[in-house]
């Protein structure tokens, strides 16, 4: 065992050590067989051939191209905005969120054409993101997506209930409607980005199970909005995750991780190092999406992540990613109750009036 490297028990990285021998790092999600788990995730970068083309050179497992939303769709095709409003309940949600007059810089074959001119460009997988959140005609162009070459579809439900009169069994219905159409509608895998908002996140998992998903990707970023209180303003502003972002990611991982299922797993949102990548894969991720630290950093980042990694399997006699995949779930962790209530506990119970955590705890 090689020391000096990581402390024990702790996944914090420095670089002292040359690896003298390439670590097996390929992994399997949603079908794809991956050379390592590091993914792009939906963003700008996909957006951009140049860009995307850095990316593969650097490493790059795949690439999730940026989102095609259901309000870009039905601005460029008013039938499809019409059909889908159709006998629609007049709520605050079921209107657009974006102002009156906003114009998408690309419409929706731009996208189409943008995913062919990316599967020219690379030889890694390409997925599609489709973006919505009611069901209607505009989740056809998960077939068009299809069409294209997308080796794969990811589908993102932005919901954010506004209308007290809504239950959230009808919203969680509407999202498995959607699944259900677009399962239909194409043959590649599918994944779907969930949000941690449920009120029991591994039975609303089953039902998704049940229509085959391919994947789910954990979790979906909502970008909250400020208040200028000078001009009495809502303003949008788009925040880049932190590590800290990390640690609910991890527990609902090794949780989904633990339940028996199909489908795979893949984690977004607060991986910033090759640390992070490693906890992910232990609590049962397949796939690791990479976007702030590479907005931040370039996608040479995604070089020095995987480097990382695979300094710190030698330091610990890994051979190979299968070997730590879902060690530390719910199921396989020396204590299941620390992703619980029992540590939730345990903390507040050794927080002292000055801020100190007792290392006792």
């Amino acid at each position: 065992m090689l020391s000096g490297v990581f402390a024990r028990h702790s996944l914090t990285y420095i670089p002292t050590l040359n690896t003298s021998r390439k670590m097996n790092l390929s992994t399997s999600y949603i079908g794809l067989d991956l050379p390592n788990p590091l993914v792009v995730g939906a963003s700008p970068l996909g957006g951009d051939i140049d860009t995307l083309c850095q990316c593969a050179e650097a490493g790059a497992a795949a690439v999730v191209m940026h989102s095609l939303f259901e309000e870009q769709i039905k601005q460029a095709d008013p039938f499809i905005a019409e059909s889908a409003d159709l006998g629609a309940a007049p709520s605050a949600e079921a209107s657009d969120y974006l102002p009156h007059g906003e114009i998408f810089s690309h419409g929706p074959d731009d996208y189409i054409e943008k995913i062919r001119q990316a599967k020219r460009a690379v030889d890694i997988p390409i997925i599609g993101s489709l973006n919505g959140t009611h069901q209607g005609p505009w989740l056809d162009y998960a077939g068009h997506i299809a069409d294209a070459g997308a080796d794969a579809l990811e589908l993102t439900v932005y919901r954010v209930p506004t209308d007290p009169a809504e239950e959230g069994a009808a919203a969680e219905k509407e999202t498995l409607e959607m699944v259900a159409a677009v399962k239909e509608l194409v043959d590649i895998p599918v994944a779907v980005k969930l949000s941690p908002f449920y009120s029991s996140l591994p039975n609303f998992v089953e039902r998704l199970d049940a229509l085959g998903v391919d994947g789910l990707v954990v979790f979906n970023r909502f970008f909250h909005p400020d208040v200028d209180v000078e001009v009495l303003e809502v303003e949008r502003r788009l925040v880049l995750s932190r590590p800290s972002d990390l640690f609910l990611r991890l527990r609902w991982l090794a949780i989904l991780s633990a339940c028996g299922h199909s489908y795979d797993l893949a984690i977004t949102g607060g991986v910033h190092s090759g640390a992070d990548a490693i906890k992910s894969i232990m609590c049962g991720a397949d796939a690791v999406q990479l976007v702030s630290t590479l907005l931040m950093h370039g996608p040479q980042r995604l070089t020095e992540i995987r480097d990382e990694m695979e300094r710190w399997m030698e330091a610990h006699e890994y051979e190979s990613i299968q070997q730590m995949k879902g060690s530390m779930d719910l199921k396989h962790c020396p204590d299941a109750m620390a992703y619980e209530r029992a540590n939730y506990v345990r903390i507040l119970q050794h927080w002292d009036t000055c801020g100190h955590h007792s290392p006792t705890a």
